[in-house]
This record gives structure tokens, sequence and C-alpha cells, in this order.
């Protein structure tokens, strides 16, 4: 079954997570779990900018994953 709400405002989306949760609902959705803030939007624009532009390049997988170990240590 399928049921598609569209909440007008955050305080209805928390009150219905709630009692979803209080109820040991499973549910899913598709609102991302964490919003970005406006800098950080505009961070990721100018990254991919430059990018775009050969301005940079990207990373091996390998690089990535050192930087990863580094942070969650």
């Amino acid at each position: 079954m399928t049921v598609v709400v569209n909440l007008r405002n955050d305080e209805e989306e928390k009150v219905l997570i709630a009692f979803l949760n209080s109820l040991e609902y499973d549910y899913q959705t598709t609102a991302p779990d964490i919003e970005l803030t406006t800098a950080q939007k505009k961070e990721i624009i100018r990254r991919e900018k430059s990018f775009a532009e050969g301005k940079t390049t990207a990373r091996s997988w390998e690089e990535i994953k050192k930087d990863l170990e580094n942070v969650y240590r």
C-alpha cells in the first residue's frame, strides 16, 4: 500500500513522524535526512563549475578513502 501525504510545514512533518514512530510503523520518506545550508549549496555549485571548467580534477577512490579514514577514527 502507498500513502502520499503533502505536508504544509515542518511542524506537521514532525508530528506525523512522531506518530508513525510511536506506533512502530515501517515507513519510507523521500525527504533528505539532512538539509544543506545556503553556504554549503553554493560551495557544491562552485566546485561542480570548477570541475566542469577543468580547473580541478577528480580524485582517486583510494585517496578519498584515506581522507575518510582520518575523519572517522
